[in-house]
């Protein structure tokens, strides 16, 4: 079923059952396996376990990542997965990654169709497949619809075919949509003078409102990074918001810089650049992130779970 893939591949999964499930998964491996391609698969753990009983001997071969806790935020998938495997392997890799599930919240979901479309533009021309499978029994048709979109090929019972959809571009552009206004939040208009006191400001409020240490060290310093790049990069100020939701803390900040770069915070930059790693932190601190932005004004939102 699987043909040499060579260069870049993206293909969407499209099965039915466990048994349609490994019917395009294990072929997918085994080939690379066999071809000696280092191989991973970061899915969620009801679907990690069939593939690696699936495997038998040969799973010992394959690096095996939960994608509800590696993946929690959407946007730390790039750098701390695929980019991270990927990374450790110079020549041609086998990645099957699973971002999209049935348990995934409506505010989650708009940051994981973005990063199926920024796969393409991470790994675009290296020698490398990621395999993204999706569940039709039991997501809803615009998430298939979506996934048409964020993937060239798609694979199913007819076979591999090529997406008459695929437009990443378009996709990102739909779900870049203004954040919805946070109800009663606490909010903070800062510039640098008022930058270092930002972090023990959040690290207070956050205590108030019921999030323990670690993580409310972690949204401190999620916060200041944010205000910093701000005042750094967006003009030298901006607004905090700070609220609550659920079960959730969150924090957002504005200011009126623009994003130019769409895979920021997503790509570790190279280790003689100066900066340009604070929304990486970011997206590897919170339980989700949220980004809108249009020329001159930038909206980040941050998630953490009590």
């Amino acid at each position: 079923m699987v043909d040499a893939l060579r260069p870049f591949r993206h293909p969407a999964l499209f099965y039915r059952g466990d048994s349609e499930y490994l019917d395009g998964v294990v072929p997918f491996l085994l080939e690379g396996l066999d071809r000696g391609e280092p191989a991973a698969v970061a899915v969620p753990g009801r679907n990690l376990l069939l593939v690696e009983k699936a495997l038998e001997d040969r799973a010992n071969e394959v690096r095996l990542i939960d994608m509800q806790r590696a993946g929690r935020n959407p946007g730390a998938i790039l750098p701390s997965v695929l980019l991270a495997f990927a990374g450790e392997h110079p020549g041609p890799v086998r990645i099957v990654g699973e971002p999209i599930w049935a348990g995934r919240s409506d505010v989650e979901y708009p940051a994981c169709v973005e990063h199926e479309a920024l796969i393409n533009n991470a790994f675009a021309g290296r020698d490398l497949a990621v395999l993204c499978p999706y569940d039709v029994g039991a997501l809803p048709p615009d998430v298939l619809a979506d996934a048409e979109r964020t993937h060239p090929e798609l694979w199913g019972l007819a076979g591999p075919f090529t997406s008459p959809r695929f437009d990443p571009d378009g996709v990102r552009a739909d779900f870049s949509c203004p954040l919805e206004p946070p109800p009663a939040a606490v909010e903070r208009a800062f510039d640098i003078g008022q930058l270092g006191s930002l972090r023990g400001f959040a690290e207070i409020w956050a205590a108030r409102h019921g999030l323990r240490r670690p993580r409310r060290d972690d949204f401190a310093l999620a916060i200041a990074e944010l205000t910093t790049n701000s005042v750094l990069y967006g003009g030298g100020a901006g607004v905090l918001r700070l609220w609550t939701q659920a079960s959730q803390v969150i924090g957002e900040v504005t200011d009126e810089g623009t994003i130019a770069e769409p895979l920021a915070g997503r790509v570790p930059p190279s280790v003689t650049t100066l900066g340009g790693r604070g929304l990486l932190l970011v997206n590897r601190l919170a339980d989700l992130v949220r980004t809108y932005w249009v020329p001159g004004r930038t909206t980040t939102r941050v998630h953490f779970d009590r």
